[in-house]
């Protein structure tokens, strides 16, 4: 890294940390630095998480967003991007989630994989991620944004650590032999008014092809995905937006529910 990213890797930070100090949105990076680059993108976000570690968090998984054909239209990319969980982003199934503690949440729901064994890229394929997979459950992931009216780019949404906020995981855990991931269709209520639906398929075609995605783009960065890991594959439908009072439940064909209220 040269010094002038370095110096605008820093200054970058600073910006969304000021947004956490002073719980304020705050203007989009790509407007602040137009030619920045994703790989500049890339160290803000880890530099972010350096720090919370360094703070006493803890990385428990990754994320990976941007996996539907839809949401990458609409960013204009052709690929998805990633950010890191932290320990203190997990909330229990049917808990409540305070919105003063975000900024301007929204909800999806996705397939989450928890790994009994390490995947390293650069050559990891689909049937790879299956065998290293313990165990999948149903999820919620609680998408959330430091920047402004989320006027993202691919470039603000990968800073701000791909625009994660919080998630929740379903209770019962599943194997890969239960049924095919890509037939699971998911119906996601907001206030029992069914909002979207979505299947396993919609995400690169399969979730486990986007946890081989995320294992192979993190080898590029000398990051391996560690066994115990919780990896979100990815919305299977539209984000939601979440306010007061708000019930969230999605329900997957053969792998039950997941809820969340918002207070």
């Amino acid at each position: 890294m040269t010094n002038h990213v370095a110096s605008r890797v820093d200054q970058a930070y600073k910006h969304l940390l000021l947004a956490e100090a002073e719980k304020q949105m705050v203007t989009p990076l790509t407007d602040l630095y137009p030619d920045m680059t994703v790989e500049e993108a890339y160290y803000v976000q880890i530099k972010s998480i350096d720090q919370k570690v360094r703070a006493g968090q803890q990385i428990v998984g990754k994320k990976i967003g941007l996996t539907s054909f839809a949401m990458q239209k609409l960013l204009g990319v052709d690929q998805p991007d990633y950010g890191h969980l932290l320990d203190r982003m997990d909330v229990a199934n049917n808990g409540i989630i305070s919105l003063n503690e975000l900024f301007q949440p929204k909800v999806e729901a996705e397939i989450a994989f928890v790994l009994r064994k390490d995947l390293q890229g650069p050559s990891v394929t689909l049937e790879d991620v299956l065998e290293a997979t313990d165990y999948f459950v149903p999820a919620l992931e609680i998408v959330d944004s430091r920047i402004v009216d989320w006027r993202i780019k691919l470039q603000d949404t990968i800073a701000d650590n791909a625009s994660c906020g919080l998630y929740v995981l379903g209770d019962e855990k599943f194997s890969m032999t239960d049924l095919d991931l890509t037939q699971i269709e998911m119906k996601l209520f907001r206030n029992g008014e069914l909002m979207n639906t979505g299947y396993g398929s919609d995400v690169l075609g399969h979730p486990a092809a986007c946890v081989a995605w995320l294992a192979n783009k993190l080898s590029e960065y000398n990051v391996i995905l560690k066994a115990g890991e919780v990896i979100l594959s990815g919305a299977l439908s539209a984000a939601i937006a979440a306010e007061k009072g708000d019930r969230f439940t999605a329900g997957f064909t053969g792998l039950g529910k997941v809820e969340v209220t918002f207070k």
